[in-house]
């Protein structure tokens, strides 16, 4: 049958927008190739105009730099048309990417919905309320048993106005301890005279004061209070 009637044509494959994106891209760098020379060829026909003076030769050359400028504007129309064309199948291209991505992120929010659901079947909100409810009632146990080791027992009765009056007490024994004026005054005594005295007198009183000072701070290191020695 393939004798008689042959065999058909291989079909194409459907057009694909990213290759024909590449395919018009490579004609816009090949018509900027093109737009590249021809400037090189006018900027040498403008330095040979410079250098010529008026006449047929300079002429000539202003009608090469006119036909080239023709060209270069022909070229350049070329690549703004192909230049919009990719930018516009970029932009085909990005939106069925777009719609392509969407679908899928669909589909796999119907399938995560799906399992969701196929887990809440297996969650019991009775059974997870009866575990709450029996973890409380063992911190309330576990509370119990530790106030019940705890409990103090043998221990004497005191009265509460005897501990008062024995704190007041502990707090005045506290602040005589912690007064210490006393060497406030013995460091304000003043030292034994040294080298010749200028006054029997004088010296006696100044010894006299200087012997009750450290009197004063010896009764006070042995306990006696202030009030006591004050009759010393």
């Amino acid at each position: 049958m393939n004798r008689i009637f042959g065999r058909g044509k291989p079909k194409a494959p459907p057009a694909n927008l990213t290759d024909c994106i590449g395919n018009v891209d490579s004609r816009v760098e090949s018509v900027d190739k093109k737009i590249a020379r021809l400037d090189a060829e006018l900027v040498k026909y403008k330095d040979q105009m410079k250098k010529m003076r008026e006449g047929p030769s300079k002429n000539m050359v202003k009608q090469k730099a006119m036909r080239v400028l023709k060209q270069k504007r022909m070229y350049e129309g070329q690549r703004d048309n192909l230049a919009q064309q990719s930018f516009n199948m970029e932009q085909a291209n990005y939106t069925i990417q777009t719609l392509k991505d969407t679908k899928t992120t669909v589909e796999a929010m119907k399938i995560g919905a799906k399992e969701m659901k196929k887990a809440y079947k297996n969650v019991k909100i009775d059974q997870i309320e009866d575990l709450q409810d029996q973890l409380e009632d063992m911190m309330e146990d576990a509370n119990e048993v530790q106030e019940a080791l705890s409990r103090s027992y043998g221990m004497p009765e005191i009265d509460e106005d005897d501990l008062e009056a024995e704190l007041d007490a502990l707090g005045d024994e506290l602040l005589l301890d912690e007064d210490s004026s006393y060497l406030d005054e013995a460091s304000s005594a003043p030292a034994i005279p040294e080298g010749m005295p200028s006054s029997t007198k004088t010296n006696k009183v100044r010894m006299n004061h200087t012997v009750h000072s450290l009197s004063v701070l010896l009764l006070l290191k042995l306990g006696f209070t202030k009030t006591s020695y004050m009759f010393y």
